[in-house]
This record gives C-alpha cells, structure tokens and sequence, in this order.
C-alpha cells in the first residue's frame, strides 16, 4: 500500500494558494481515479484507490502544514506503511513556476510541512514531489505571504500542467520506481 500526500492548509482563505498545491494534485488524481478525499480520520481528509495495480490511500492532512507530520505519522502506523511508500507532494520556492523535483529522501529544504514530517517518522526517506510555485523576489515580500498567496492568470496554464504531470509522476513511481521518475519529470518545465 502507498500512502500519497498532498501538503496544504486546510479552509477557503488556502484555496488556490501556493502553498496548497499538494491539495490540488491530490484533488486531481482523485477526480481521475473517480473518488472523493472526504473521508475524516487522524486530522486527515482521505480515501482508499487503486494506482497502476496498488492499493493507494490518498490523503490531505487537516492539521496546517507545520503540523502535516502528525497525520502522516498515523495514518503510516495505522495502516503499516514503511516511509520509502509515502509520497509527499508539496510546493517549492526554489524552483520556478511548473517545475517538478522528486527525490527519495533528503532534507525538508526550509519547508515545514517536510520538517514536520521527518520529525514525526523519525526518517527523511520518504519520496517526494517538489512543485515548483515561482521564486520569491528578493524584498518584495514577507515569505510567508508569498507562499499564501495567489497564482496570476499568466501563471496558472503552467500550474495546471504541472498538476498532471505530478499526478502522472505518482503514478511513474507505482508502476516503475522513482528512478524512473526522476529521469521523465525532474526539472521539465510543462510544455
């Protein structure tokens, strides 16, 4: 079983911000697979799904991104999921708009829910996918209000191609590994 996450912050005022791109990727492969992220438990909006022949637990955690670990945590315990089967979708200030990164394992990079996460496995060798959202511009703004803040209506072709392919990289990892991956999706910019 893999447990796929998209990381964001729950409530209207998140919506469609950069920050909860992890959400909007799992509300796509769960328009795709025809289910719905509805169900409650562990903090966490989830459901049950097939990917390329695998039991999937799609999952957007309910806790705010700094706490996203804990719900992770124990959905991972209760369903006996060994971190190298999370795959964790978030978005990336370091790389431009519509960008994917995926990596194996490593650091959380500056990002909180990843932090939040490695904290609470106790491991960084979980899989995730990076969506890039745009680089702050130096002085412009406050961190945090750039990554609460709304993509522009020039931005948002890009965004929503780079949906697809992170939901199409979910899939690439299930049926042939995340080297695979890595070598179609790490980097492209959507065409």
């Amino acid at each position: 079983m893999y447990l796929i996450a998209g990381l964001g912050n729950p409530g209207r005022e998140y919506e469609m911000t950069r920050h909860n791109i992890g959400f909007e990727v799992i509300d796509y492969i769960a328009d795709k697979y025809k289910v719905k992220v509805k169900k409650l438990k562990f903090k966490g909006l989830y459901q049950k799904t097939e990917i390329e022949g695998e039991e999937t637990l799609l999952l957007k955690p309910q806790t705010y991104m700094n706490l996203s670990g804990e719900c992770i945590r124990d959905f991972a315990a209760f369903y006996k999921i060994p971190p190298e089967k999370i795959i964790i979708i978030n978005d990336d200030v370091y790389l431009d708009e519509g960008r994917l990164r995926i990596r194996k394992s490593g650091s959380a990079g500056g990002h909180n829910g990843l932090k939040s996460i490695i904290y609470q496995l106790k491991s960084d060798n979980f899989i995730r996918i990076r969506v890039g959202v745009g680089k702050k511009r130096q002085n412009e703004q406050e961190l945090a209000d750039f990554v609460l803040s709304r993509f522009t209506k020039e931005q948002i072709p890009l965004l929503e191609k780079a949906i697809v392919n992170a939901a199409d990289a979910v899939s690439e990892i299930i049926k042939n590994g995340t080297e695979s991956a890595m070598n179609k999706f790490n980097g492209d910019k959507p065409e």
